[in-house]
């Protein structure tokens, strides 16, 4: 019976300083934990521009299950990760497992004793994140309403791309990547047979991570219009029961004038505070419709994808 290969997928992006001690780390626990595998290690450069270029090459050289794909231009960190999903051979596939080892390599052999028979994916879960309380509080929350609005077909709270899955669940998931994947979101979309595993977030050793915070709420953003369609509809009865009660209101108020049950004149503060609520409600819901739309543009007219300029190894 032949062995089984697990791809191991880094999105890199000028880390320099820390690509070597990855590829260490990864050979070290590939080679004495799970020495019963075979496996590669798939690289995906998003146009760096320090020394990461010359140093993949080198450390390629020296290892053929290295394998680098190096972008054209920087195209984001999903889109990068599916560069090298698009690339792997595996018959297990680990989607990511980021440059600066904060999702530590050492956790891949208790992801493969957990897929079990009756599991497809096996998730990391991050349950201690070594960051300020304000933003382990917007992950959660975050976090929270993905799970509320999206149901099963979303992926546990504090999991990411740092997780382990077959080969069926990536052939599902690679038609279905598109312009701007979310990935975690297509896998748990892929299957509901999944298990998890809980682990220590760390934090970089070296160089400052590149993710802004506009970058962390455009991430967000289509991480939600992606696998969540609940917040549509709620917009929807939501917007239908505030106009009926709006209708109801000024109904109601009509009839007391009418028959003279009220006296005072309507007040313009009334006035004031109908025309902002609404106009505020029309906004937020205009805002939400308008991710759904830009979501759906992405997806009729697609950007290119990624251009390899260079390749090795692969």
């Amino acid at each position: 019976m032949s062995r089984q290969k697990i791809s191991i997928i880094t999105p890199c992006f000028n880390e320099e300083a820390n690509i070597e001690q990855c590829v260490a780390r990864v050979r070290s626990v590939m080679e004495t934990e799970l020495g019963e595998f075979d496996y590669e290690h798939i690289i995906s450069d998003n146009a760096s521009t320090d020394g990461s270029r010359e140093i993949l090459r080198a450390v390629a050289r020296q290892d053929p299950r290295v394998k680098v794909a190096i972008n054209s231009k920087n195209v984001g960190p999903f889109r990068n990760m599916a560069v090298g999903l698009r690339a792997a051979t595996g018959d297990l596939v680990v989607p990511m497992i980021p440059a600066d080892l904060q999702d530590p390599p050492e956790v891949i052999p208790e992801l493969v004793a957990a897929l079990g028979p009756d599991r497809d994916v096996v998730y990391g879960v991050r349950k201690n994140r070594r960051e300020s309380f304000v933003m382990r509080a917007a992950r959660d929350s975050y976090y929270r309403l993905v799970r509320a609005a999206g149901g099963a077909a979303s992926p546990p709270p504090h999991a990411g791309e740092f997780l382990i899955a077959r080969r069926s669940v990536i052939d599902s998931v690679i038609p279905a990547l598109g312009s701007y994947p979310y990935i975690r979101g297509l896998v748990a979309q892929a299957t509901e047979r999944y298990g998890t595993v809980e682990y220590e977030w760390g934090q970089r050793e070296h160089g400052k991570s590149r993710n802004s915070i506009p970058d962390l709420i455009d991430q967000a953003l289509n991480g939600l219009v992606s696998t969540a369609r609940a917040p549509i509809r709620v917009a929807l009865f939501l917007g239908v029961f505030i106009a009926a009660a709006g209708m109801l209101y000024g109904l109601v108020s009509l009839l007391l004038f009418a028959f003279g049950l009220v006296h005072a004149d309507p007040g313009i503060p009334t006035l004031i505070v109908a025309v902002t609520f609404f106009g505020g409600l029309q906004m937020l819901f205009l805002g939400l419709i308008g991710e759904y739309v830009v979501s759906i543009q992405a997806e009729v007219r697609p950007s290119p994808q990624a251009v390899q300029v260079e390749k090795l190894n692969l």
